[in-house]
């Protein structure tokens, strides 16, 4: 019986099992019932007394390394699955570095973040639009240069139609169809018909802010594009407004802040003055309200404008415009820890 034992031992060694079904057969040949190790148990009984207990000891460190080897090979075979499962067959061989948002997209992610924390809800229009929402509602003349071809994308079968110059015809359409208080804002991409040099291109990017309700005034302007100057380019910012002109706003002012290079010292990038422009704003004119069905002796509101591209330019210093629509990896790999 020794000999049968240590048969068996030396067999329990090379054990190996490529599946579950494998290894059942390993158990069901060996420690079943009718198995080989079972029946060297049912044979003990014919052993000598005097060879029991060396027999025995045999016995049960068989039994033993069996259902050891047998737990182990188990355990192989449920790891291997797990480790199979984690595997994705689709992914390359080759990694793959992150990619990361464009530093257009984390600005005005950004200034949208801003204005929302002030209730300003964001409101969207189509690129391609009508003369009205345009021009026409937001008290452009017809003999206004922001008309001629040498500015606007005209649609060539249908004079009528333009690919829009700012986004404000979505405040048109959001004032023909809501009735006051509006607090939007307008994030898009606006065309103007000009040649493509570091400081201009054919598109762009702009983002405008409306709010309509009863007793909007200047005041209430000037505080939040204070608050949004802060939050944007830091607690020390500085802002100015110089009186302007634009059709859709009176009166029209436009907002400089401090430079956030020289910080008001004077340097090339702010010329010289320690001031840089960055948006244009104004109270509505009544007759932008009257237009869009708001009456304009009960209500009033302001509006501002800022080109997406302007801010990112002061925000990350970029000097050449076009580097935004070239998808140039060294460039947008720079941003990579913005977030």
């Amino acid at each position: 019986m020794i000999e049968r034992i240590e048969k068996l031992l030396n067999e329990v060694d090379t054990w190996s099992a490529q599946d579950l079904k494998a290894l059942e057969d390993l158990r069901v040949k060996y420690l079943s019932k009718k198995g080989e190790i079972s029946q060297l148990f049912n044979d003990f009984r014919l052993v000598p007394g005097d060879q029991k207990r060396v027999v025995g000891q045999k016995l049960n460190e068989l039994k033993n390394k069996a259902q050891q080897v047998l737990t182990d090979l188990k355990d192989q075979l449920d790891n291997q699955k797990q480790n199979n499962q984690n595997f994705d067959l689709s992914r390359s061989a080759y990694p793959h570095p992150l990619g990361t948002r464009h530093p257009l997209s984390i600005v005005r992610n950004e200034i949208i973040r801003i204005f929302s924390t002030l209730g300003f809800t964001i409101a969207e229009g189509p690129e391609i639009e009508d003369d009205w929402h345009v021009f026409s509602s937001l008290n452009f003349p017809p003999e206004h240069p922001a008309r001629d071809m040498q500015d606007t994308f005209f649609i060539e079968k249908n004079p009528d139609l333009v690919l829009r110059t700012h986004t404000s015809s979505v405040q048109t359409r959001v004032m023909e169809k809501t009735s006051p208080p509006i607090r939007i804002i307008c994030p898009g991409r606006v065309y103007r018909n000009e040649a493509i040099s570091y400081r201009a291109h054919c598109f762009f990017h702009q983002i405008e802010a409306l709010y309509v309700d009863k007793d909007v005034s200047y005041a209430d302007l000037r505080q939040l594009l204070d608050y949004f100057c802060k939050e944007m380019f830091g607690e020390q910012t500085k802002i100015r407004l110089r009186p302007s002109y634009f059709p859709f706003t009176e009166p029209s002012a436009e907002l400089d802040i401090s430079c956030n290079i020289c910080h008001g010292e004077g340097c090339p990038f702010c010329k010289y003055t320690g001031w840089v422009e960055i948006l244009g704003c104004g109270m509505v004119d009544p007759n932008v309200l009257d237009n869009c069905g708001i009456d304009s002796s009960v209500y009033s509101g302001y509006a501002l404008g800022m080109g997406i591209e302007r801010i990112t330019n002061l925000k990350y210093q970029v000097k050449d415009l076009r580097m935004f629509s070239e998808n140039d990896l060294r460039f947008l790999e720079q941003f990579r820890a913005a977030y």
